[in-house]
């Protein structure tokens, strides 16, 4: 399979799918089984909801391996309001609002609005998660330590 972005489109949106993000948390496939489909080709159909119910959806996908467009005067895919970071139970770090991941040097790498960044070490992906964790059985429930607000340092829990 390519790691070129794929675009579904219809009059109303322009669905695009990253497959070299998705870590398949199914939140579209549970959410819009009519739209998103793995065991039909193409298995994104756009014309089977509304654009409302794809946006929806589509803003649910962890990783940001979905992203949309509307050509229909509807609301635009935005950052999420204030900027997150969940770690999850055994699985990756999602990150929603408005993110600039930088390389190392200070470039910026991507503009996004969601990520799903690796915590087990094991991704061959990085910094992305590519469910790496599952085959290694990376355990940590997600936990955060204390932080003091008076110095900023995290205690542990």
């Amino acid at each position: 399979m390519s790691d070129k972005p794929r675009h579904y489109t219809n009059e109303a949106i322009d669905i695009t799918y990253d497959s070299s993000r998705c870590i398949h948390a199914e939140e579209c496939v549970n959410g819009l089984p009519s739209v998103f489909d793995t065991a039909r080709r193409p298995w994104i159909f756009p014309g089977g909801a509304s654009a409302d119910a794809l946006a929806a959806v589509i803003t649910k996908c962890p990783s940001g391996a979905l992203h949309f467009t509307r050509f229909d005067g509807g609301t635009p895919e935005a950052p999420f309001e204030p900027a997150t970071i969940v770690p999850t139970p055994r699985g990756p770090l999602y990150v929603r609002g408005r993110i600039e991941l930088r390389s190392a040097d200070g470039q910026a790498v991507i503009e996004e609005t969601r990520l799903a960044l690796c915590r087990c070490g094991e991704s061959r992906n990085k910094p992305f998660c590519d469910n790496s964790h599952r085959d290694v059985r990376f355990a940590d429930p997600g936990n955060l330590g204390a932080v003091d607000s008076n110095d900023g340092e995290t205690k542990p829990s």
